[in-house]
């Protein structure tokens, strides 16, 4: 498999319309090339490529901030010689004065499929800045490691966020080149846009589904992404930032594991057992003991779930990472009614919402989790209609 950047660094015709621009690059740690250089060195060392300047999204070009809510000032690189500006520092979108440092910008960005990943709004973000300022935009394609299927809820009106950049469900099912042309239509963008696609990706086809196994290792696009499993995880454990429990922060499986030290992780497992058991399909669940060095229940000891979307447990059409997660919510609320379990804090800069809310872009998961009367079905017939509606509304962008 070919990702965007090595077609582009390979194949000059494919960069022809660079030459005699000036060209920035939107990247993170994970941008890197198949030989594992960082595609900002990669590019500056490109013949007929002239780099600018630089844009680093959350967590920063390099890396270099680990929580969430902690900002990447600007920079000058000092290899390049070239400004380096934060989307998230001081702003969230390009201003003026970075947008007039370069003729395009090349976005090499790793996804990990889910709605609340903010390279997804970032790229929005940049693509409403190019249609302002007549700039061109193109996107070196990745795989999305979760791969083609969908779940969860449409993000609702008036939810829209910095992890809820459009009408979309949690778990979306496409790359980011393909994301791009989704918002340039739904958002009536006029913009210079241009996909570099990959060459051999075949998101529906196993063991990898997307993500080529044996070709590629896991670099992490974000300090807490450590594995594909992770990745698969993700638009499930996602939730559990607005919650108290755990997501492992402060351990080496962030984001795969999630507990807490005042619940009973076996009891819980027994509940979504015997709530929704076809939920916890195509993965294993684990119960575990941990105690996280940073974060939430920082130095306790925590009784919780390890979920395993790997090796031989893993099926990669039954796995529902979305449905499991609010299993594990629901399971808590029926066997501690009382619980605190609703984490009540300024989201991604969100004021007077829950975090849930903000996370599922509207209350219909809190509320289902929070009504004793509501049963698992109840939550299928509220989210089904919308994964079949963004099957089909997907459908005309999809490249692969």
């Amino acid at each position: 498999m070919k990702f965007g950047i090595d077609r582009l660094l390979a194949d000059r015709s494919l960069r022809a319309p660079l030459e005699n621009r000036r060209v920035a690059l939107l990247a993170h740690p994970a941008s890197v090339t198949e030989d594992l250089r960082h595609s900002l060195d990669a590019l500056a060392a490109c013949e007929g490529i002239r780099l600018t300047a630089a844009f680093g999204p959350q967590h920063g070009l390099r890396g270099d901030k680990q929580d969430n809510m902690m900002e990447s000032p600007d920079y000058s690189d000092p290899v390049h010689n070239i400004p380096v500006f934060s989307l998230y520092g001081e702003v969230r979108r390009p201003t003026g004065q970075s947008m007039g440092t370069f003729d395009t910008i090349l976005i090499d960005l790793q996804d990990l499929g889910c709605r609340i990943y903010t390279f997804i709004t970032t790229l929005l973000y940049v693509l409403e800045a190019a249609a302002e300022h007549k700039k061109a935009v193109w996107v070196l394609d990745r795989p999305n490691p979760a791969g083609r299927p969908i779940e969860g809820l449409t993000l609702r009106p008036g939810w829209e966020s910095f992890v809820g950049a459009g009408p979309m469900p949690m778990r979306h099912g496409m790359t980011l080149g393909e994301l791009g042309r989704w918002f340039i239509d739904v958002y009536k963008l006029d913009v210079d846009y241009r996909v570099i696609e990959m060459d051999g990706y075949r998101p529906e086809e196993g063991p990898g589904y997307g993500w080529p196994l044996d070709e590629r290792i896991w670099i992490n696009p974000s300090p807490n992404a450590p594995n594909l499993s992770m990745a698969r995880s993700y638009a499930g454990t996602v939730m559990l930032e607005g919650t108290t429990l755990s997501e492992g922060r402060g351990t080496t499986r962030p984001l795969e594991i999630f507990g807490a030290p005042d619940i009973d992780a076996r009891a819980i497992l027994g509940e979504m057992q015997h709530l929704a058991p076809e939920w916890l399909a195509g993965c294993a669940l684990r119960d575990i003991t941990f105690e996280p060095t940073f974060h939430k229940h920082v130095g306790q000891l925590c009784s919780g779930l390890h979920i395993h979307p790997e090796g031989r447990f893993y099926d990669h059409q039954a796995f529902r990472p979305w449905r499991l997660q609010a299993l594990a919510f629901k399971a808590i609320r029926r066997l501690q009614p009382n619980y605190d379990l609703w984490r009540d804090f300024p989201y991604e800069y969100e004021f007077g919402k829950l975090a849930i809310d903000v996370i599922n872009g509207g209350p219909a998961l809190r509320e289902w989790v929070d009504d004793a009367g509501a049963a698992p079905g109840d939550l299928d017939a509220l989210t089904a209609g919308d994964e079949d509606a963004w099957l089909d509304a997907r459908r005309p962008y999809l490249l692969y």
